[in-house]
């Protein structure tokens, strides 16, 4: 098998990747049909989300150590199939409880993409190269947060909900054939770990007994969380707080996407070119001025465009200048074991977020000072969760024995 370039590694992997945000964000715009179509409440149809979030927390905490034990690859192709049968129920589904099996099974595998992907990179790549890489599938996986809620409108305008679905069906299939014929094995079977409960509740109890772990991927998980919060708010921030109709999400998602963008490219550009701590806090620069500027915009002035969304995209450049540094970081604090670290990470930001939504941008989302409160105080408690990892750290150097 040819082994992938850099750019082709990251577009498959930017690939992989957003199966998530197309499973988020490309049906948003569809709740009113769902719910008309199935009969379903709005908090039923919300809850189809919830349940993806959760699956999706749940399994992502095993894609990794399943990477770890049977190779990458494997784990890979045999998500992009369960993912298939999941998104050819979802289109097929005749009530709302049918929708929440399938969900859960489209989350149970749309996290592979992500998790792997990490591990993947560590893999093949050391320090400012893996940041480089890591920060280029950024960018290409930003065009799919961006694309997927105007697709889904316009889908859901001149066809119904379903063809959303059957949309994904293709994607996935084609993705899988792709990363059948062109996709490298980059772990090789004399590095796999065992697969048995004694060795994994080893790898798991190492990884959660640190509180490095917990403080450096906290800071990606809440950052993350703020600009969450906005998405799972989109049906009710958007159509009611700016009066957009389902074809108008872009005014939402496409300043975040491009603020994700342009971020993911700053760090790709500065990787190498400064230590990681002050890329975070050029990062953090950005997050909480934006999420300031939100909240007391809001204060004195009731929900406009473009000032009401504007915020989003410096919110969002910020959260891609801190996330590769962040995650590399909690990467290299188990470098053994990098497979079963990137998933327990994706397990603590899809747990948070499936929090925010199902509790806390229902409980928000009717007032825009609320959630522009609401995001801020995410952003502040990542800089607190970093700023005490400096010096957590810096008490560990002083006192290795500790």
């Amino acid at each position: 098998m040819k082994v992938l370039g850099a750019g082709a590694l990251a577009a498959v992997l930017a690939a992989l990747s957003m199966l998530g945000p197309f499973s988020i964000d490309a049906y948003l715009p569809a709740f009113p049909n769902i719910q008309a179509t199935l009969n379903a409440t709005p908090i039923e149809v919300q809850q189809s989300l919830t349940f993806y979030m959760l699956s999706f927390a749940g399994m992502v905490l095993w894609h990794g150590a399943l990477s770890d034990a049977f190779g990458r690859r494997n784990v890979i192709l045999v998500s992009l199939a369960m993912f298939a049968v999941g998104t050819l129920g979802c289109a097929a589904a005749h009530t709302v409880h049918y929708l929440w099996v399938f969900r859960i099974l489209q989350g149970v595998s749309s996290g592979a993409g992500v998790v792997v992907g990490r591990a993947i990179i560590r893999d093949l790549y050391e320090d400012a190269a893996a940041a480089r890489l890591l920060s280029m599938v950024t960018m290409i996986f930003s065009i799919a947060p961006a694309i997927a809620p105007i697709l889904g409108g316009w889908v859901v305008t001149l066809f119904d909900w379903r063809a959303i679905f059957l949309a994904l069906l293709a994607y996935s299939v084609l993705l899988f054939i792709y990363c059948y014929r062109r996709l490298p094995e980059t772990l090789p079977k004399e590095k796999r770990h065992p697969f048995n409960p004694r060795f994994l509740l080893r790898n798991y109890t190492e990884i959660l007994r640190s509180p490095l772990f917990h403080l450096k991927s906290g800071v990606v998980a809440l950052n993350f969380a703020g600009l969450f919060l906005y998405i799972s708010s989109a049906p009710v921030f958007l159509p009611q707080h700016l009066g957009l109709g389902a074809s108008q999400f872009g005014w939402l998602f496409i300043p975040s996407v491009s603020g994700i963008f342009l971020g993911a490219l700053a760090a790709n550009r500065i990787a190498g070119k400064m230590a990681f701590s002050r890329q975070i806090a050029i990062g953090f620069c950005f997050l909480v001025t934006a999420s300031a500027f939100n909240v007391c915009y809001h204060l004195l002035q009731p929900p406009a465009l473009p000032w009401s969304v504007a915020p989003i995209f410096f919110y969002t450049f910020g959260m891609s200048v801190v996330a590769p540094a962040a995650t590399l970081l909690a990467l290299d604090l188990f470098p053994h074991i990098r497979g079963t670290v990137a998933s327990c990470q994706s397990f603590a930001t899809t747990l948070l977020g499936a929090v925010v939504a199902g509790v806390i941008a229902p409980f928000l989302s009717h007032s825009a000072l609320w959630l522009a409160a609401g995001q801020m105080a995410f952003s502040a408690s990542a800089l607190v969760l970093w700023l005490t990892s400096r010096y957590y750290r810096s008490m560990l150097l002083r006192h290795p024995g500790r």
